[in-house]
């Protein structure tokens, strides 16, 4: 399965790597009026790939925050006790007591 696993990381690098040969060319990105800036397309994707990365990860922190500090409060409290119950019954039946299995 690893071997698997393997395999598709190196397919998945190799469309990649063929992407940025195949996407060379530079494109002008228009930022202000009056500004632009001329970048590989590659790069254009790549920083637009990480800051979608970044985004997601800083709306992601908080949950996985509250998250660990509950659980590590929940760690520190004992379960509760089980609540007192009938008095356990034996799990098998005395000799030539009655089954009833199903109204059988």
């Amino acid at each position: 399965m690893q071997m698997l696993a393997w395999l598709f990381r190196l397919a998945v690098l190799a469309v990649l790597v063929w992407f940025a040969v195949k996407n060379g060319q530079e494109v002008e990105l228009f930022l202000l009026p009056g500004q632009s800036w001329k970048s590989p397309l590659i790069f254009v994707v790549l920083v637009a790939f990480v800051t979608g990365v970044l985004i997601g990860l800083t709306a992601w922190l908080p949950t996985v925050v509250r998250q660990r500090r509950e659980l590590g409060r929940l760690r520190k409290v004992p379960p509760p006790a089980p609540p007192p119950g009938p008095a356990a019954q034996p799990a098998i039946p005395a000799p030539g007591a009655s089954q009833d299995i199903h109204g059988v």
